[in-house]
């Protein structure tokens, strides 16, 4: 996942220890200049930095890496310091940084409890390790509590369980045991430990091995479109697209018998701060983006009077206008005439109360505090910016403000409990037009339906971060070493997740993450997946090539991912590009996730690229994505116009290499695709100068119909033939990024020649035999 970042981030300054020390250094080389004292305050800083590698070693911080190039990348100390002090952990004296050393190496002795507990479906027994201090009690009880709110318990002599170890601390002593635990139901539950005075308590997880599969879906190979959705031009949205374009979309597609719609993250960003606009900066994971609602499927637009004379009125007319004419998208345009429909349909709807009002009121008890706190969290942005303009979410708000559960935002809540009743009202109306499409899939006859995107993380002054800050790093960012696209890292502005304060809460921010997208989703994209196992982490104030690996529990999170796809029939799609450990791909496969196989990343060393008929299986295959270019960009070279244009090269010589380089790429494209039979060599396009036709659209295309992946994705910009990519990692108004429009309107859609071309060979590529 590659996005730009979206607005300048306030940085912390670094290695402030180091900077200490180094004064300490030059004070006693002032006071005493001989050898002896120069030589122990080196010591002493070998001694820090030596506690400090041996913490971050703990937390699971990683020494080394090897990057993209082969070459062993080393942890920098004051990275490791940075990130150290963002965790929360006391560093400015030795003797603290040694306690937090000691009570990371004696943590699970002194908790009866692992933070939490998964237990596999599969297996014929559960059992899990418990810590107890030595004393004169010789017994225990458990506890069982099931999802269902049954419950289960025991009373076990120690005797009677398996002595797994001990060990002898200044202060106690303690015993590991193995503690056998009943069959379980798949599902969250909860176990508690009772010994003698003291009890614990852990989440307790019981999950499937293996994802919901493709082959349950269909017994056939899939295929569908990829689609941005606020690209998408109609007659009757009102400058970007909205639900209503999407439920064109799907009509047409199900006539093309395709499976599946894939779409950008439809989480929600800053409704007050529209110009906030990458898809994958959201201020939260769950819930959905307002600006996509469809003002016209709105219960009451059409019997409240006084929306459709506001919405008709000559002043509104002329804002649409104007909106729907420009040339790239202007959502603060867009957002000023639907919010103001909004809030005059949401008046009339709470006054008058229609049938629909029941609905709206069990959506708002269903989704709880975490409705409640989105809701807050919005109401509270719109008014501090009124203002302050620049105030960019909570770190900007008053003190008082910026944690959900002071007495001040509770009296928030009071006085503005209407404000904060609209935008659960705005939150309910895209819920209910998103599940009533995913509905319409399924009508249609698409096995797979809505392709949604899990972004990476959030944003760190968005409600997640505000409502959880015990789960986040604030500071830090998550981002990715330098590579062959990317030669100066990059930091993606999104605030991570601290691995172990997930475990601590049974993992449920991923859980509602899963949850909140998956039950609109026949699949669902996760973004960056590699960072599920190892997440690569910048450190407040450093730059992007100089971030650090820290470990994630990946075979509990694969686990979690599994429960939650089995219950929402939901295939899930790992996004696995970049620097890729060895056996991901293989840990990817035994949890049943579909890798992601990108044409311009499969390639031999040589150059070549892949034959198809290689691909693996389990894996969803298309020829770009967002981040990358169109298939006419790469054809034409825009991609390395660009590059050179925005100067991210690091020097003249590496983007002269490049475009010798794709001169040799553009043959060997038409090597592979004529070796498959797939393009006409006499109507191949021209190479000098390069220019794309639609003989190469169809062959590429059907090049990748030949693998034997499950699902197919074709962006809508490489149907339509577009050159300009989605978005350009690294930058954020130097090239318009998430900001252009389809150049065909949804109701033309279907009337294109390469349109209509591409449905008919992907019909002969990938029957669907299930169709009536």
């Amino acid at each position: 996942m590659l996005i730009f970042k979206p607005r300048c981030v306030k940085q912390m300054k670094i290695s402030k220890t180091l900077i200490i020390i180094a004064s300490v250094v030059s004070e006693r080389n002032f006071k005493n200049n001989n050898a002896s004292t120069k030589c122990k305050t080196i010591s002493g800083e070998k001694h820090r930095m030596n506690l400090i590698e041996k913490l971050a070693e703990l937390v699971g911080f990683h020494a080394t890496y090897t990057n993209s190039f082969g070459e062993q990348v080393y942890a920098k100390d004051e990275a490791r310091y940075s990130l150290l002090n963002a965790m929360g952990y006391d560093l400015s004296c030795d003797k603290k940084i040694a306690a937090s050393i000691t009570e990371l190496e004696q943590k699970s002795w002194r908790n009866m409890l692992p933070p939490a507990h998964i237990a596999k479906l599969e297996a014929k027994q559960h059992q899990v390790t418990i810590s107890v201090a030595d004393s004169a009690i010789t017994e225990l009880n458990w506890e069982i509590t099931l999802e269902s709110g049954d419950t289960v318990s025991e009373s076990i002599a120690l005797k009677a369980l398996t002595l797994l170890d001990t060990a002898t601390f200044s202060d106690a002593s303690f015993s590991k045991y193995t503690l056998l635990l009943p069959l379980l139901v798949e599902g969250y539950h909860q176990l508690t430990l009772h010994y003698g005075e003291s009890s614990a308590t852990c989440p307790l997880i019981c999950a499937p091995q293996t994802c919901y599969s493709p082959q349950e879906a269909s017994s056939d190979k899939m295929w569908g479109y990829a689609a941005q959705l606020y690209s998408l031009t109609s007659a009757d949205n009102l400058g970007m697209g909205d639900f209503g374009d999407l439920a064109k979309l799907v009509d047409i597609s199900a006539k093309q018998q395709a499976s599946a719609i894939g779409l950008n993250p439809l989480h929600p960003l800053y409704q007050n701060n529209p110009a906030h606009r990458s898809p994958y900066s959201p201020t939260s994971r769950c819930f959905l983006n307002t600006l996509y609602i469809d003002l016209k499927q709105v219960p009451n637009f059409v019997s409240c009077q006084a929306a459709q004379a506001r919405f008709n009125s000559e002043e509104i007319q002329d804002k649409i206008a104007y909106a729907k004419q420009t040339k790239l998208i202007d959502y603060p345009a867009v957002a000023d005439v639907k919010f103001e429909i909004l809030e005059i349909l949401f008046q009339d709807f709470i006054t008058n109360k229609p049938d629909e009002y029941d609905q709206f009121t069990d959506f708002k008890n269903s989704q709880g505090n975490d409705l409640l706190q989105l809701a807050t969290f919005e109401a509270l942005y719109e008014y501090f910016r009124k203002t302050d303009a620049n105030a960019y979410g909570w770190p900007d708000w008053p003190t008082e403000f910026q944690t959900p559960d002071s007495v001040e935002v509770k009296a928030f809540q009071q006085e503005y409990a209407s404000r904060i009743n609209y935008f659960c009202f705005v939150q309910w109306l895209a819920h209910d037009q998103l599940k009533t499409i995913a509905k319409q899939t399924k009508t249609s006859g698409m096995p797979i339906g809505l392709y949604l995107d899990l972004a990476v993380g959030c944003d760190g002054s968005g409600v997640d971060v505000w409502s959880d800050k015990d789960v986040y790093v604030a500071g830090a960012a998550v981002g990715a070493p330098p590579d062959a696209m990317n030669t100066l890292g990059q930091d993606w502005g999104l605030t991570p997740i601290n691995p172990v304060a997930l475990q601590k809460q049974g993992y449920q921010p991923l859980v509602k993450a899963l949850r909140s997208n998956m039950q609109y989703a026949g699949a669902l994209r996760i973004d960056h997946i590699l960072g599920l196992m190892r997440q690569y982490w910048v450190a407040p104030g450093m730059k992007a090539d100089q971030g650090v690996y820290i470990t994630f529990p990946l075979e509990d999170i694969l686990r979690i991912i599994a429960l939650e796809s089995r219950r929402n029939n939901c295939v899930v799609i790992g996004e696995d590009l970049g620097t890729v450990p060895d056996g991901f791909g293989e840990i990817m496969a035994r949890a049943g996730l579909l890798s992601y196989k990108v044409l311009f990343f499969e390639r031999w060393d040589s150059g070549f690229f892949m034959r198809p008929e290689l691909y693996p299986a389990q894996s969803m295959v298309t020829v770009s994505t967002h981040d990358l270019p169109t298939l006419a960009g790469w054809w034409t070279g825009k991609d390395l116009e660009w590059r050179q244009k925005l100067q991210l090269y690091p020097n003249e010589d590496m983007g002269q290499q490049e475009r010798n380089s794709r001169i040799k790429d553009r043959q060997l494209l038409i090597d592979a695709l004529e070796d498959l039979n797939v393009i006409d060599s006499s109507k191949a396009p021209i190479q000098a100068p390069a220019t794309m036709n639609r003989e190469l659209t169809l062959g590429v295309q059907k090049y990748m119909a030949k693998a034997p992946s499950h699902i197919q994705l074709i962006p809508l910009e490489d149907v339509l033939e577009v050159v300009e990519q989605v978005n350009i990692p690294g930058t954020i108004d130097e090239h318009p990024n998430w900001l252009q429009r389809l150049p065909v309107t949804v109701e033309e859609f279907d009337q294109i020649d390469s349109v209509t071309e591409l449905a008919t060979a992907m019909k002969i590529a990938r029957p669907r035999t299930n169709r009536d």
